[in-house]
């Protein structure tokens, strides 16, 4: 039964080992401290946080995000350590709500492995915090217990690790906030939480060895076509190598406020076998909308099985050791062969979680690719590769698709099961295809200016999709290319007409391009803001703009960087994003000025490179580049399509 705690007020804790879950509604900064006896922390090294994921017996995440899950291993402290304090912040920066009195109430669940919860609170009351101590594990006359804590601190992380007695603890919390910086840089935004229910595991005969998902959060009010969300769990899991159930495709938890559209129906299972996966079998008023959320349910289910297969292995390594140092804790067991028995047996019973956990993984794998193989041949253009049939029928659509697809991603365990990248449009934040020289694998061979030919290149068929994919006349595209540097790759949008002007070179055109779509988001924020749409002048393009920037900072002074900086930030609210082609190496000059340039674009790579990381978990995934087949015309079918489209619409 579980123990629904208030504020002050403890439960015993039947094991060791579990998993401490956050839903907040808002992102959030999740750690944890250790403290001994009287609640004093050591050190630094006493605290695990984004910047410092992992303690002994102790995992948290490495970025800020709505739900979290926080492994812990009681027996695993490290000695001295008789109290686990879990801390919540809101990022600073961010952009986000400043204190909890502005978002739901957090609410923080313990429990065992097999998802079963033990205690749970909610953190009621907060107002001008900005940090909290949310609860505490302690140990009390060597049984371990669970405390709801919801001291609040209007300081925020500083003055709530001051509290605890860590030294320095403004410079602490300041290099904590800068690693989440770095965390969400590096994500993938996630689509909005659903409305319904979500994609779920379950068991046959055995015990999943994920947990299944936190209750969420209390949201206000949403419009019911709103996007959903597959998923809504966060954050490293600890997992037990226990033996793994199938996938259920049959999403018993959806619920509609309206019937959406009828999700196509999957074959009949044969008994004791899970159902056959279907392409759509997602909630959404429109197979698109299906596709969209199955998609990104495929990606966090990889997430999750990696993880708990990876948090498996390594709880089989860490009981391994635990069980060599007992053995030889003890004088006459380092005699003779009784050590090395005892390491035998030890690894012996790590290689058989390891293989336990191998087994669940593959079992979760091949569901997953046979959900891949099925999904991959039915999705619409949008969000289809550019070998895929459906780029030769294409026709320009009269409205704009919920997302576009910008590459695959993948994990170390299975190389061949590909998640399609989709991210959804209008754009929320610009692109970035970086021509520098990255630690990848598939960038070593390489020269430099081959580098920043296939970096061009990627964004040109981004630049493509994107025309593509939008009405007639609804979306621009503009290109800055100070040296013409890139007439080559370039050539495919100049010849088939669809730019808005010749590329723009020199240090006068990159003053005249940027001058202009400035003033397009000057204008549209004062229209927005007074609420006169309609005083417009009437030359203004109000469609969706694109500047694709090559070789920067070549040919920008202080005052285009500015420029740039400005439609950054402000361009992707009212429809002008940006796609930079450009090494970081080469604006190093400016220094820290560009680091916020940098971190609001989504960095993506013209070669296979492990850098992007998923907003559940953490891992780094490897992106890989969407490439024309070789010999292929597709890109200039589809861009003579386009450029045809306009004109019978004439623009």
């Amino acid at each position: 039964m579980t123990a629904e705690l208030v504020r002050g007020q403890n439960h015993t804790l039947p094991q060791t080992r579990l998993e401490i879950r956050v839903s907040a509604g808002t992102p959030v900064v999740a750690g944890a401290t250790l403290g001994d006896e009287r609640g004093t922390v050591r050190g630094v090294e006493w605290i695990a946080h984004p910047g410092s994921p992992q303690l002994p017996g102790l995992e948290v995440s490495q970025q800020a995000a709505a739900d979290h899950r926080l492994a812990v291993d009681l027996e695993a402290l490290p000695t001295g350590a008789h109290r686990v304090t879990v801390l919540l912040a809101l990022p600073v920066g961010a952009g986000g709500p400043a204190r909890f009195g502005a978002v739901p109430a957090p609410f923080v669940a313990v429990t065992g492995l097999d998802g079963a919860e033990i205690a749970t609170f909610t953190l009621t009351g907060l107002d001008a915090e900005s940090a909290v101590s949310a609860l505490e594990l302690y140990r009390r006359q060597d049984a371990w217990k669970v405390r709801a804590v919801g001291q609040g601190y209007a300081g925020g992380l500083a003055e709530m690790l001051a509290d605890q007695g860590v030294a320095e603890a403004a410079g602490l919390a300041g290099s904590i906030q800068e690693a989440v910086t770095r965390g969400l840089a590096r994500s993938v935004t996630r689509p909005p939480r659903p409305q319904g229910g979500d994609r779920v595991r379950h068991a046959t005969g055995a015990a999943d060895h994920r947990p299944p998902p936190p209750p969420p959060a209390p949201e206000p009010l949403t419009d019911p076509a709103t996007t959903p969300e597959p998923h809504s769990a966060q954050g490293p899991a600890a997992a037990s190598p226990a033996a793994d159930g199938p996938i259920n495709y049959a999403h018993p938890r959806r619920q509609h406020t309206a019937p959406p559209s009828p999700p196509p129906a999957a074959p009949p299972a044969q008994p004791g076998q899970a159902a056959q996966p279907v392409a759509g079998d997602a909630t959404g008023w429109s197979m698109d909308e299906r596709l969209y959320n199955q998609i990104w349910g495929m990606f966090e289910d990889l997430a999750r099985a990696v993880a708990a297969y990876r948090s498996a292995v390594d709880f089989a390594e860490s009981r391994m050791d635990q069980e060599i140092d007992r053995a030889l804790s003890v004088p006459r067991n380092r005699i003779g062969g009784a050590g090395d028995r005892a390491r035998e047996g030890a690894r012996a019973k790590r290689d058989e979680l390891a293989v336990r956990a191998r087994e669940a993984l593959d079992r979760d794998l091949a569901q997953l690719a046979a959900e891949a193989a099925v999904v991959e041949p039915a999705l619409p253009a949008a969000y289809a590769g550019w070998a895929n049939p459906v780029w030769h029928a294409h026709q320009v659509p009269m409205e704009i698709p919920m997302a576009l697809r910008i590459g695959d991603l993948h994990l170390p365990e299975r190389t061949d099961l590909r998640v399609p990248l989709l991210v959804r449009l209008p754009l929320e934040r610009g692109i970035w295809v970086d021509s520098g020289r990255t630690a990848s694998e598939a960038a070593a061979p390489m020269d430099t200016d081959r580098l920043r030919r296939l970096a061009v290149e990627t964004a040109v068929t981004h630049a493509a999709r994107l025309l593509a994919v939008y009405p007639p006349g609804e979306f621009s595209v503009h290109v800055i290319d100070p040296a013409g540097a890139a007439a080559g790759p370039l050539a495919p949008l100049v010849d088939a007409g669809v730019l808005a002007g010749p590329p723009a070179a020199g240090p006068g055109g990159v003053a005249s391009v940027l001058a202009h779509l400035t003033r397009r988001v000057d204008l549209v924020q004062m229209a927005v803001r007074a609420g006169a749409a309609d005083s417009l002048p009437p030359d203004l393009d109000t469609g969706e703009q694109l500047l694709v920037v090559n070789d920067f900072p070549h040919g920008f002074d202080d005052r285009a960087v500015t420029q740039l900086r400005y439609l950054a930030d402000e361009g992707p609210a009212v429809g002008v994003h940006l796609l930079m082609v450009a090494d970081r190496e080469e604006a190093s000059a400016y220094g820290p000025v560009l680091d916020p340039l940098w971190r609001s674009l989504l960095r993506i790579t013209p070669v296979a490179d492990s850098h992007l990381a998923d907003p559940w978990v953490g891992h780094a995934w490897t992106y890989e580049p969407l490439t024309v087949p070789p010999g292929s015309r597709v890109l200039e079918q589809v861009l003579a399509a386009v450029a045809a489209a306009r004109r019978a619409a004439g623009r």
